[in-house]
Parts: C-alpha cells; sequence; structure tokens
C-alpha cells in the first residue's frame, strides 16, 4: 500500500498505537476477572451460601470495571483517530498553501510526497514529480553533496542538513535551491524513516550575484588592462587593502602590504617623502577636493618606480577625522623616463634650453570625447587651451565646430569617423597633423583616435587624445638641417654632398642606359650621335681650393680664417643658379655641382668664382688680406666612374691649376686617371 505520510502522520499513529493498546488491556481485565469467578465456583463448590454469593459479587465488579474500563478506551480511541485526521488535515493545508517547497524522501531517494510549491518550480505536476527521484531531478554537478548528505543521515551523523544546489526543471533549464530539512527516525529503534525538506527558490539572487561577480570582473580588468592599481583606507577595518596590480606593481604578492595604513609612507623615495606628507596633509584639512602626487616607491627587489597617486576621502567621523579613503595608482615610469630623455637633449641643445624646459613643466595630454552622433561630451583644460575653446562652449556641439585637424603635408583634413558596424577598428595615430584654430593659427599635434565600443558590440563615441608637437617638430627639422649642413658657413655638408653626388650618379647612368637601347634600336642614327646620346648630358663637378688662405689663419688666427670662410661661402653661393649645390668639403676646400652639362658653361661659371673670390675685400683687425682660388672641373655622366674617382679627378685637375700659377680653371680628362697621373689638363683663365 502506498505510504501517504508526513511528520505530523507519523507523531498521531504512534500515539493511537497507545490508546488501542489500553483498551485491549481493559477487555483482557474483563476475561480474567470472569475467569477468575468460574475457577472459583468451580473448585468451590463445597462452599457455603454466602462465601459463593461474595465470590460472584467480587467477579461481577470486575467485569463491571473492566467494561467501563473499555468503553473509555474505546471513547480515547475514538478522539484519537479524529485527532489525527484533524493534524493530517492541518499537515496537508500547510504543505498545499506553503509557498515555499515541501518534500518527503524516502531514503531510496523516491520522491513520496510534495507539495504544489515545489512541482511548479521545476515545472511539473505533483505527481509526475512524485514518480521520481531525486537524483533525476538534480543538476549533475550537484549530486554529489546529494549523496553525502543521503549517507550522513543513514548513518547517523547528522539529523538536520541545509546547503545550496541546482535542480532541473522539466524542460532542463537549472533553478538555483536552498534546502533545509531534517530526518524522522523511529523513536524505539532511532532507525532513520524519512527526510523532509524544506526547498526554497533563490534562483533570482543567485543571477544578480553573477551579475554582480562579473561587473566586479570587468571594473578589476579595466583597471588592471588600463596598469592602475587601487588602495582603501577603511579605520574600521584596521588598515589599507591594495589590489593585486597595486602589490605586482612593487613585486609583493597579495595581501603582502595590507594592513599598517602608514607603511606606504615608509616605502617613498626621501627625496619626495615630504612633498607627498605635505599633499596628503593639505587634502586632509580640506586645503584641496583630492590627493594627487607623483613620487617613487621601492620596489621589492630595490629599484625605484614613479608612481602617480590619486585619492580621496569620502568618509569622515563627527569630528571631521577620516575613516575612509579610496585611490588608485599608476606606474609612470616610463614617461618620467622620457622626460629625463628630454631633459638631457635639452641640456645638449643650449638655444633650446629654456623652450624645452617651458614645454617639460606643461607637459600633458588633450582629450575630448564625443557620444554616438559626434557631439562633444567632455574637454579637459589642456584641450581648451590648445583649441582656445572653453569646454563649457564647446560642450553638445559637433566636434568640427571645435576640432579641425589637417595633414601637415598634404594640408587635407584628418577625418575622425566612427568605424563600421561590426568591424573591429584599432586606435588611428598621426604624428604629423595640424591643428587648426578658430582665429586660423595653427598648432602641430601628434593624435590619436580610439573608437567607445561597449559589452554588446556598438559604437559609444569617440576619444580623441592629442599633445602640443609644435616645439618637437620645430627640434626635429633643425636636428635634420644641422645633420646635413655644415656649422660655421650654413652650406651642405660633405656626407649630405655625398649622397647628393650618388644620386646623380646614378641618374646618370640611368639616363645612360636608357639612350643606349634607343640607340641601338634606331639604326638611322650617326655613330657620332650615338656616342653623344650614350655619354648624356650630366652634371659637372667642380673643386675649388683657396689661395693664400692659409696666410690669413697665420696672421689673423682662425676666427678671422672662419670669418673669411663665411664670406666666401656667400660669394660662391651668389654667384651659382638655385638649382647649383654647393658644399663645403672641409678647411678650405669647397665644391659645387653644377646642374648644366654644358663643359663651356662650367668654365664661365668657375672663372666667375675666381674672380668674385679674388675680389673679395676683407679686412681683419685694420689689415687687408687678399686671396685667390684654383678650381678643378669633372665631368658627371654615364661614364664617369664612382663619385670618389670623379672628386679624385677633380682634386687633381685643382692641383694641376695650383701648379700653372693659382686662380685659374683646369678640365680633368673623361678617362680615368692611370698610374696617378693625369693628361695634361687645359686651362681657362
Amino acid at each position: 500500500m502506498r505510504l501517504r505520510t508526513g511528520v505530523a502522520r507519523i507523531v498521531m499513529w504512534r500515539g493511537l498505537t497507545g490508546r488501542e493498546s489500553l483498551g485491549h488491556a481493559g477487555f483482557a481485565l474483563l476475561v480474567a476477572a470472569l475467569g477468575v469467578a468460574t475457577s472459583i465456583l468451580l473448585s468451590r463448590l463445597d462452599l457455603g451460601t454466602e462465601a459463593l454469593k461474595l465470590c460472584l459479587q467480587i467477579a461481577v465488579a470486575m467485569a463491571a470495571g473492566a467494561l467501563v474500563l473499555a468503553v473509555l478506551s474505546i471513547r480515547r480511541i475514538s478522539r484519537g483517530r479524529q485527532q489525527i485526521a484533524e493534524s493530517e488535515l492541518r499537515f496537508r493545508r500547510a504543505m498545499e498553501d506553503s509557498a515555499i517547497g515541501i518534500v518527503v524522501v524516502g531514503l531510496d531517494g523516491r520522491i513520496r510526497q510534495t507539495n504544489p510549491a515545489f512541482a511548479a518550480m521545476l515545472g511539473y505536476t505533483s505527481e509526475e514529480i512524485e514518480a521520481l527521484t531525486f537524483f533525476q531531478i538534480t543538476h549533475p554537478d550537484d549530486l554529489l553533496i546529494g549523496r553525502e548528505t543521503m549517507d550522513d543521515l543513514k548513518a547517523g551523523t547528522v539529523n538536520s542538513f541545509h546547503f545550496e544546489k541546482r535542480y532541473l526543471r522539466k524542460d532542463g533549464t537549472s533553478v538555483w535551491a536552498h534546502l533545509a530539512g531534517s530526518v524522522i527516525r523511529d523513536e524505539t529503534s532511532g532507525r532513520p524513516l524519512y527526510l523532509v525538506s524544506q526547498i526554497e527558490n533563490i534562483d533570482a539572487r543567485k543571477q544578480a550575484e553573477a551579475r554582480i561577480a562579473e561587473a566586479e570582473t570587468r571594473w578589476n580588468f579595466a583597471l588592471a588592462g588600463a596598469g592602475q592599481g587601487v588602495w582603501d583606507l577603511d579605520m574600521r577595518k584596521g588598515g589599507t587593502t591594495y589590489s593585486s596590480t597595486w602589490v605586482k606593481m612593487l613585486g609583493y604578492a597579495d595581501g603582502e602590504l595590507d594592513g599598517d595604513p602608514d607603511r606606504w609612507l615608509t616605502m617613498i623615495h626621501p627625496d619626495d617623502r615630504e612633498a607627498v606628507i605635505e599633499a596628503d596633509r593639505a587634502h586632509l584639512d580640506g586645503e584641496t577636493p583630492f590627493f594627487e602626487a607623483e613620487f617613487r616607491m621601492r620596489h621589492k627587489d630595490g629599484h625605484w618606480v614613479w608612481i602617480l597617486d590619486r585619492g580621496k576621502a569620502i568618509e569622515r567621523d563627527e569630528d571631521g577625522r577620516l575613516i575612509r579613503a579610496i585611490g588608485s595608482l599608476t606606474d609612470i615610469t616610463r614617461r618620467k623616463e622620457a622626460e629625463e630623455r628630454l631633459t638631457v637633449s635639452a641640456a645638449m641643445l643650449a638655444d633650446e634650453k629654456e623652450r624645452l624646459r617651458v614645454t617639460l613643466q606643461s607637459i600633458g595630454d588633450a582629450v575630448i570625447c564625443t557620444d554616438a552622433a559626434n557631439r562633444i561630451t567632455f574637454m579637459n583644460p589642456v584641450a581648451e587651451k590648445l583649441t582656445g575653446i572653453a569646454g563649457g562652449e564647446a560642450l553638445g556641439k559637433i566636434l568640427g565646430h571645435v576640432y579641425w585637424a589637417v595633414d601637415e603635408e598634404t594640408g587635407r583634413r584628418i577625418g575622425v569617423t566612427r568605424p563600421a558596424v561590426g568591424v573591429h577598428a584599432p586606435a588611428d595615430q598621426n604624428s604629423r597633423a595640424v591643428l587648426i584654430r578658430r582665429d586660423d593659427t595653427r598648432c602641430s599635434i601628434r593624435q590619436v583616435v580610439s573608437p567607445i565600443i561597449n559589452e554588446r558590440n556598438e559604437f559609444c563615441g569617440l576619444v580623441i587624445v592629442f599633445q602640443d608637437f609644435t616645439d618637437a617638430r620645430a627640434l626635429q627639422r633643425q636636428l635634420a638641417h644641422a645633420a646635413a649642413h655644415d656649422a660655421l658657413t650654413g652650406l651642405a655638408n660633405r656626407s649630405s654632398f655625398i649622397r647628393a653626388m650618388d644620386d646623380l650618379v646614378g641618374q646618370a647612368r640611368k639616363d645612360g642606359a636608357a639612350n643606349t637601347t634607343k640607340s641601338v634600336g634606331d639604326t638611322t642614327e650617326s655613330t657620332g650621335d650615338t656616342t653623344e646620346s650614350v655619354r648624356g648630358a650630366g652634371h659637372q663637378f667642380m673643386f675649388i681650393d683657396l689661395d693664400h688662405f692659409k696666410l690669413v689663419n697665420d696672421t689673423g688666427g682662425h676666427a678671422a680664417g672662419d670669418a673669411l670662410l663665411k664670406r666666401v661661402a656667400a660669394t660662391v653661393r651668389g654667384v651659382l643658379g638655385p638649382d647649383d649645390i654647393v658644399a663645403r668639403l672641409g678647411g678650405d676646400e669647397f665644391a659645387v655641382i653644377l646642374k648644366s652639362g654644358s663643359a663651356a658653361g662650367a668654365k664661365i661659371a668657375a672663372r666667375s668664382i675666381i674672380d668674385a673670390i679674388g675680389g673679395l675685400d676683407f679686412t681683419w683687425d685694420g689689415r687687408p688680406h687678399v686671396i685667390g682660388a684654383s678650381i678643378g672641373l669633372a665631368a658627371i655622366n654615364a661614364n664617369c666612374g664612382e663619385v670618389d674617382e670623379i672628386i679624385a679627378r677633380a682634386d687633381a685637375a685643382c692641383y694641376a691649376a695650383k701648379a700653372a700659377g693659382r686662380g685659374c680653371v683646369c678640365v680633368a680628362p673623361d678617362a680615368q686617371i692611370v698610374d696617378g697621373r693625369t693628361e695634361p689638363l687645359a686651362a681657362a683663365s
């Protein structure tokens, strides 16, 4: 027979058993009384009438008493059964009306009885779920805790239980529940009979906890990804706790620095500690809205790490004493190292020292944020300064009304647009942008444009980070100019001049090869024309050496020589055309590349240079000096050889000009130098 019972039914059944035993005892007493009377009659037939009468009276009295006792027992049994029925009805109503699940489970794991709340929680009817075992409706990952609890109850080591686990609904989905119950045991033997459990649906709470944990994970990941650590000072908890990013930044393990709220001060560099303590005091005294300081902290291995610390007191007691403060720390070692490198560069460039010092003092990034509609939502003070527009005026305006950047070389606008839907767009960096302000002034900047994408892969806006790069780009141009020009005369230096000659020689060879191909293909051209075409017009190289310059140096000193060299450089530059290249090779030696390929034109230009130098009116310390120049010419064409060979031929021609009496021009032959000797050179004077 199927057992229909709860805790109350088991208890009432035991009471009923006791009352029925009482009725049986009364009936037994009646039978015993009659038996006694009968035995007396049978054994005492020879008694007198009075004795017999007495015995019968006793028997009748005993029978009457037994009868009364039996009647009382029957009444008690009837009342007990009524109470059991009422108790069972109350128990059933309590189960039926309960808002949480109630389940009676057998020791074999079968569900003996359940209420509608539990059946509804799992999407079953009561009949369907009472045909299952708790193993069938438990999530596979949580079966172990149920089995262990059942084993402990059977072994008698526990009498009650409470834990959380997941059940499986009829549709296969899981639901979290909290179980609390106890075991019903036999009063006589102590043997476990059933388990009675109260089951509460806690799925909503579990999901909320999961969302909170996910949000905390994203927050911690964002901080770790940004390289920022977090500290939390809570005097009620006895000290300071630090995030794992913070302690790892200094080489420690999680929790190793927690506790003492003043320990961080002992780790600060002695040169920085006083300023940090003062900044901390100013904030605690209400003089500043938040605490901010840059300082060095000692890493666990002994080296120093630059830290940017920002924090704020968020709770105080009635007397204004600090209770809780929270802040963040960022490793800015790389930025500080970059600043140090800039400082070293400034020291090497004396004329840029003051400007670089101001630049370092005002270093900072400008930031502009927009929404998905490209309207400005935020501008920091540096951005206000660079754009010339106040943040309050810019908020809500389209980005193009405030920020307009163009390419420095092409002058085209640098677009700042949203990425395509579903396309991962990395940060867009541009190091040659120019910011055009509202008043048409310009500022060279370096910008990084990053899209903001939320967790649903939706575009939310842009973050534009830009820096004033005007001074840095000017310095780059100066350095590039210094690397290619002579510091004394401003002419091209030897290295840049050699590079220019390499390019011209290479181009002459390409032109010669092209002309050769054309000549071979066109059979109508004459041999002479073919030869001239193969050689190509090319260019002319001029080697200039000053005459009598040593005398100026010896009598007037190097200052006089330097002054004269500047005059000579300006004179040579003034004689030649804008396309011709003039360089100082070293000492009193100059070189020129004439873009005109005519040898006759080169001789005329050389003669003009000699005349201009000879006509210099140079006086030093009241003493006039007259110098001259000797020039050697060499052609640059397809058959001229390497650069050093061209220079060697022109140098030899210049030597021949000096030997011919100075102040004249010698032209090197096209043929290469043989055995260190040149053919006789024609002089043009």
